[in-house]
């Protein structure tokens, strides 16, 4: 799987685990919040790496899909010969 690139992002794929350390940096005093660059950077990471795992998933449902009735097929011609003359 791909892996999102950003200069503010984390290396590695994103987990559950890795997920809840994040720690944003605070802004300097005088001013409250977090630092809008780095929780977009974090957003779009997230955006980008959920897209991809969604992506992944689908291909694999799909292929799950066509195994359960390429199977369900050949049970079908093996119980009955007459469906599938040779």
């Amino acid at each position: 799987m791909a892996t999102y690139r950003s200069r503010n992002a984390l290396a590695g794929p994103l987990t559950a685990d890795r997920l809840s350390a994040i720690e944003l940096p605070r802004t300097s005093l005088g001013r409250r919040g977090y630092r809008p660059d780095d929780v977009d950077a974090l957003l779009h990471r997230l955006v980008y790496e959920l897209g991809e795992r969604t992506r992944l998933l689908d291909r694999a449902l799909a292929e799950n899909d066509r195994i359960k009735r390429a199977l369900r097929t050949w049970q079908a011609d093996v119980q009955d010969p007459a469906r599938n003359p040779r």
